[in-house]
């Protein structure tokens, strides 16, 4: 009996080993993100408890999968040091997670949903890395002739993806070249990529003026003259997908770039990664995740979960004293909708006194999310011609808006749809072109909302609230 995922996690913490990164802690994670790749797969619970080696049945898969979700659509959290840090090892760590994204594709019964879902995951982790000076500046894309798919989906005999060159030699080896490290990215070419983000303009203007504010501090500083104490930690408000994610990590490497930060990585948690089941049991973990998020940024999503017991109490607490005590070390993030994050400030002034900036997401308007598509389409190595860009604009001016509406993280749900469609359409095609292996149709759009025996068990779920994390 073959085990895929227990063998790609097996190469992970091989590659982990090599980079400086604890096997323990990085098993785990490529864990976590098989879990959310594989969440709708029939059956892919008890797979994937056997290849993981797993207690706790089906409870923990989910567990799993809802701490990994965020991972469908972002790098890991091992991958962001690794990428911040310039390590030489980070494209291959992020290689060894695609090949955990293409064997998670197989935990199950799978369905054309969860190969969408493991081809933006494995892009999420390529697009992580720098472009290479010889890439001509473009980052490495990841398609269907790449992924490995399951049995029954065209695209399975193309193989996974092969070891980038770079990363051949995962340990220093006699006649082996290590690999150099990535020079860090200065803080002009990260506020160009914030520039490139799709709308978002008044984001781009706080942030700008948050570089300059921290640039003329460390000018000030260098000629002895003196320096107000600046609080630097964020408040990021607005329904989800609306880039809040995207802008907070490139607001870690910015901080870096000018010094505020040592490494300028990116840690993303909410509730659940900070509170423990009994109260005493909350700060120890709680500060455990600061640690990991020293010399970065913490970014807490749904901070106002935390609001309304005694287990949230303790972290915020816990969180105003880190705050405190690495004060040149860590920036916290905290993000969530209007309200409920005005009141979670007001809940201690512990928070009050260091969340001083608020900067507003606003929702994308429809044009926007037809741009965003068209870039995650051509991200995992798709097309999506005029007409299937009508048809989404269709799908958009039916969709009611509010609090809660999906924006990048909806186009998202249908890209992923529409490649589980594709995937479908062409099971019977024995020997597809690479045109046909690209190209999204309007019908590969559409909602499949029941199980077809002569159809793919596909759901849209666009607007799933459970879909946490897949920020754009």
């Amino acid at each position: 009996m073959t085990a895929p995922l227990a063998d790609a996690l097996a190469a992970l913490s091989a590659v982990a080993s090599a980079a400086g990164v604890d096997p323990a802690e990085a098993a785990p994670e490529g864990a976590r993100l098989a879990a959310a790749v594989a969440e709708s797969s029939p059956g892919a619970a008890a797979d994937w408890s056997v290849q993981t080696g797993t207690d706790g049945g089906t409870q923990a898969f989910f567990d799993a999968a809802s701490r990994g979700r965020r991972w469908r659509s972002a790098p890991t959290d091992h991958l962001s040091l690794l990428v911040a840090s310039g390590s030489p090892h980070a494209r291959a760590y992020a290689e060894a997670l695609v090949e955990v994204t293409a064997a998670a594709a197989t935990l199950g019964a799978p369905t054309a949903r969860v190969a969408g879902n493991a081809a933006l995951a494995g892009a999420a982790q390529l697009a992580a890395l720098p472009v290479a000076a010889d890439a001509g500046g473009a980052r490495p894309a990841l398609g269907p002739p790449v992924l490995g798919l399951p049995d029954g989906l065209p695209g399975q005999t193309a193989g996974t993806v092969a070891a980038h060159p770079a990363s051949a030699a995962t340990d220093a080896s006699p006649g082996v070249d290590t690999p150099a490290p990535t020079p860090r990215r200065s803080a002009e070419e990260l506020l160009a990529e914030l520039d490139e983000l799709v709308g978002l303009g008044t984001v781009k203007r706080e942030v700008h003026q948050q570089a300059a504010v921290l640039r003329m501090e460390r000018l000030r500083e260098a000629e002895g003259l003196s320096t107000p104490t600046l609080t630097r930690h964020l408040v990021f408000t607005g329904n989800p997908g609306t880039g809040k994610t995207t802008v907070a990590r490139l607001v870690a490497g910015i901080y870096a770039a000018l010094g505020v930060l040592s490494t300028g990585h990116l840690v993303e948690v909410d509730r659940d990664d900070l509170v423990a089941g009994y109260l005493g049991q909350t700060a120890p973990r709680t500060t455990a995740v600061v640690e990991k998020a020293r010399g970065g940024v913490l970014f807490i999503d749904e901070a106002y979960a935390l609001v309304g017991d005694d287990y949230g109490r303790e972290a915020v607490d816990t969180l105003v004293k880190a705050m405190e005590d690495d004060r040149g070390e860590l920036v916290v993030v905290v993000a969530g909708y209007p309200g409920p994050m005005s009141a979670l400030i007001a809940t201690n002034p512990g928070l009050a006194s260091r969340f001083r900036t608020t900067i507003h997401f606003p929702d994308y308007t429809d044009e926007e999310l037809v741009t965003i598509f068209g870039l995650l389409v051509d991200g995992g190595d798709f097309t999506a011609g005029d007409d299937t860009l009508a048809r989404l604009r269709e799908i958009l001016a039916g969709t009611p808006r509010g609090e809660g509406f999906g924006n990048g993280r909806f186009v998202r749900n249908v890209l992923e749809t529409a490649i589980g469609n594709h995937a479908w359409r062409l099971r019977d095609v024995t020997d597809p072109t690479p045109e046909q292996l690209r190209t999204l149709l309007p019908e590969d759009l559409e909602d499949h909302t029941t199980a077809d025996p002569a159809g793919p068990a596909v759901t849209q779920g666009t607007l799933d609230p459970a879909h946490r994390g897949d920020d754009t």
